[in-house]
């Protein structure tokens, strides 16, 4: 506890609460807050609180010396402003103590809450922390820099959640499902196979895309209640794991993937040390962000401040509910509009996070997106940012106004998800059981060649036999993202048994290196799911969002038992990463320089002219067919470079009298010499 005397006075009477309240007809009339969005300014000599109400009749400053349970050390009425704020000063050094706001509005006392930008809290986010955050930077943060990136489209993404990548015993790691995990020297696999951050590094990514790391609200951070009973579904009754999609307090690490939750500053520092320890391995870090909705309404710090405003509503008045979680919010409304942009500000300032994922961007408007674009690029402008171009229902915003995949093109430099690629290759998100392209099923191709010319205008492909998309909806290819699965889903293993009639192990080893090749060769930014580079699978689990780790976890003796898979995977990736050919950053470039052959059912095949870019030629061939084909190509120079599961840029043979032999069910790289 810290012992602070000219704290422990009594609370005031809420008698004398000054009464100030405006006259609104509805909260489009509110006024913007001025200044910064932040709630706790901390100095040694005072901290200043200022929270958003215009509302509110009166609003109270309680103060406390732990961060759950007791009784305040002190409550103050804090003042109210003209932009709707309400202000106060305390005094002295508050380093160490809690807090939390509460206001009253229309005679109704709401519950009390640590504001909508807490920059730390307390155990389970109940409390804000005041912490002087000069303490949380670890040793030679100071000098942290994002790694080297030209072009956004050089990006190569390797989405991971923290207790699935370390929480296994076959992976060794000391702290596991911690944010430290990846500070680790020296884990190994049973066979001496490197993991946790070397394992990233050996297999190439660029970024890692990490799931929701912000405080979320379905885990008990105090500790689950001992292992998890596994369903018939796959879901868990007990057990603390989730993927984190329900928020909290936005700007705040998570307590449950920290080594001590009660301590603000552990988790803050471990976070700073995980994304350190990533940049100094030349890996840049993404964080997957959730504005669209909060845990719950009635507890949210939107609601026990400025309750109405942040949430859209029906025209009956009921909440809008496009995520699917049983509200929206409202980013076209200047204060949720100022609040994201300053949100991932902070990010990209205190904790030098390198881009953003943003979950059903497709509910936020397009205006509030292109403003943290213009946000990051004064920070940086290699700062990637992309999401989920669609929403999980009607949001209550006219379409064309909001970040929908369709509405890509009024985006600046801000990518979207394919689920035109994804689903051609594998098949739909709504039946698990129906396969695509690679099930052998033809009709795919068209939506494949959009996929691999990164969704621009192009004018060898038919749009009228794309699944989804009946034109080009990317600028340019570095505003698609090319993904075959990811942690919303089956995993790329389950998916492959479900649906794509596999009868052995080595047609499902098969398959999966065929689905990467067109996702690693594509001119947009590949994107891979974790534990895909040694064949994991989650029993067959399609959403497994709070499944345990016996569902979750990746066993890390797969990457023994399936190293030429892993070997593949880094293969490709070494192999885009050298090529510029793979990843052309101007639409006009690919047009030029990648066209498409005529080619059997089940099959694609394009050239790269990679000389506007200073490259080789190349010839790619994806055959899903179940037998080996022979397809016509130039006559003379041209390498094996990729064959049968094997990539060796040495070659691995040459192409004779103009016939390349393309095994069943695998890709044909071929590079001229």
């Amino acid at each position: 506890m810290k012992k602070m005397a000219f704290l422990m006075v009594p609370i005031l009477a809420l008698a004398g609460c000054h009464n100030r309240k405006q006259s609104y007809q509805s909260v489009l009339e509110y006024p913007v807050k001025q200044g910064p969005a932040e709630e706790v300014l901390y100095t040694p000599e005072h901290t200043l609180f200022s929270v958003w109400s215009p509302n509110a009749d009166t609003v109270m400053l309680y103060l406390y010396d732990q961060g759950e349970g007791g009784e305040p050390l002190r409550s103050t009425l804090l003042k109210p402003q003209k932009d709707g704020a309400w202000t106060g000063k305390q005094h002295g050094d508050l380093d160490g103590l809690f807090y939390t706001f509460r206001i009253k509005e229309n005679g109704k006392w709401y519950e009390e809450t640590p504001g909508i930008f807490a920059k730390a809290v307390g155990v389970n986010g109940n409390r804000g922390a005041i912490v002087n955050m000069l303490k949380t930077n670890p040793e030679g943060w100071a000098e942290d820099k994002r790694p080297e990136m030209k072009d956004l489209n050089d990006a190569v993404i390797y989405e991971m959640h923290w207790r699935d990548f370390s929480a296994h015993q076959n992976g060794h790691f000391r702290y596991p499902g911690k944010f430290i995990c990846l500070t680790e020297e020296n884990v190994f696999s049973d066979a001496g196979q490197p993991l946790g951050l070397q394992h990233l590094k050996q297999l190439g990514v660029t970024h890692i895309h990490i799931l929701p790391s912000f405080d979320f609200g379905s885990i008990d951070e105090r500790g689950g209640e001992g292992p998890a009973k596994v369903l018939e579904s796959g879901a868990a009754e007990g057990g603390n794991y989730n993927w984190g999609y329900d928020p909290k307090n936005y700007n705040v690490p998570e307590g449950s993937y920290s080594t001590n939750p009660y301590d603000p500053v552990c988790r803050i520092m471990e976070m700073k040390r995980m994304i350190q320890a990533c940049h100094n391995a030349g890996i840049r870090v993404i964080l997957d962000v959730v504005y669209n909705h909060t845990y719950n309404v009635e507890n949210s710090g939107f609601t026990n401040t400025a309750p109405g405003y942040f949430y859209r509503t029906t025209p009956e008045g009921e909440l809008g509910n496009a995520s699917g979680c049983g509200n929206e919010t409202a980013s076209e409304r200047p204060m949720m509009r100022k609040f994201m942009v300053e949100s991932c500000r902070y990010w990209l300032n205190e904790y030098h996070i390198d881009g953003f994922r943003f979950d059903l961007m497709g509910i936020h408007d397009i205006q509030t997106m292109n403003e943290i674009r213009h946000m990051a690029d004064e920070i940086d402008p290699t700062i990637l940012i992309y999401g989920e171009g669609w929403a999980a229902g009607a949001p209550q915003q006219p379409e064309d106004r909001l970040a929908m995949k369709a509405n890509t093109r009024e985006l600046d430099r801000i990518a979207a998800f394919s689920d035109d690629m994804r689903d051609a290759l594998r098949g739909p998100f709504s039946d698990d059981r129906v396969g695509a392209f690679l099930a052998g099923l033809p009709g795919f191709e068209e939506s494949i060649k959009f996929g691999l010319v990164g969704a621009i205008d192009y004018p060898q492909i038919n749009m009228e036999l794309v699944n989804y998309s009946k034109s080009a909806w990317a600028n340019n290819p570095a505003q698609m993202i090319a993904y075959v699965s990811c942690h919303d889903d089956m995993c790329l293993v389950d998916r492959l048994r479900a649906s794509a009639g596999v009868r052995n192990a080595e047609e499902t080893v098969k398959l999966d290196l065929l689905a990467q090749t067109a996702v690693l060769t594509s001119q947009a930014i590949p994107f891979i799911f974790c534990g895909e580079e040694v064949m994991r699978d989650k029993k067959g689990v399609h959403n497994s969002f709070c499944s345990p780790d016996e569902i979750n976890a990746i066993d890390w003796s797969l990457k023994d038992a399936n190293k030429p898979v892993f070997d593949y995977y880094a293969g490709l990736i070494a192999l885009r990463k050298a090529h510029p050919a793979f990843h052309m950053a101007d639409a006009e470039l690919v047009r030029q320089n990648v066209h498409f052959a005529e080619a059997p059912n089940n099959v694609v095949v394009y050239m790269i002219d990679g000389k506007a870019v200073a490259d080789s030629n190349f010839i790619v061939i994806l055959n899903a067919n179940r037998k080996a084909l022979s397809i016509d190509v130039p006559v003379n120079g041209y390498k094996v470079i990729v064959r049968d599961g094997v990539v060796n840029p040495e070659g691995l043979g040459y192409v004779a009298d103009g016939k390349a032999i393309v095994p069943a069910q695998s890709a044909l790289i071929l590079q001229e010499m």
